[in-house]
């Protein structure tokens, strides 16, 4: 089952970890990597926007597009 949560327009993947009895979710549409951690789903959405205000304000600061790029068909773009 997939769980998606929407934080201030950017979808996060959302998992159960039975080891850690938590949930972890990870943003889908970043290019790089802002995974958050919590027991319960408040925590959760407040973890998810703190680990993406941390990650914009990254980008931000050193002029980094936060979204991937993708091409013409649908696919993430060489930056290379």
């Amino acid at each position: 089952m997939n769980i998606v949560l929407n934080i201030d327009d950017y979808q996060a993947a959302i998992c159960f970890e039975p080891n850690t009895k938590m949930f972890r979710g990870e943003f889908v549409e970043l290019n790089g990597g802002a995974g958050f951690y919590a027991s319960d789903v408040a925590a959760l959405k407040r973890e998810a926007r703190i680990s993406l205000r941390l990650f914009l304000e990254e980008c931000d600061k050193h002029g980094v597009e936060p979204k991937k790029q993708f091409s013409a068909n649908g696919c993430p773009a060489r930056l290379d």
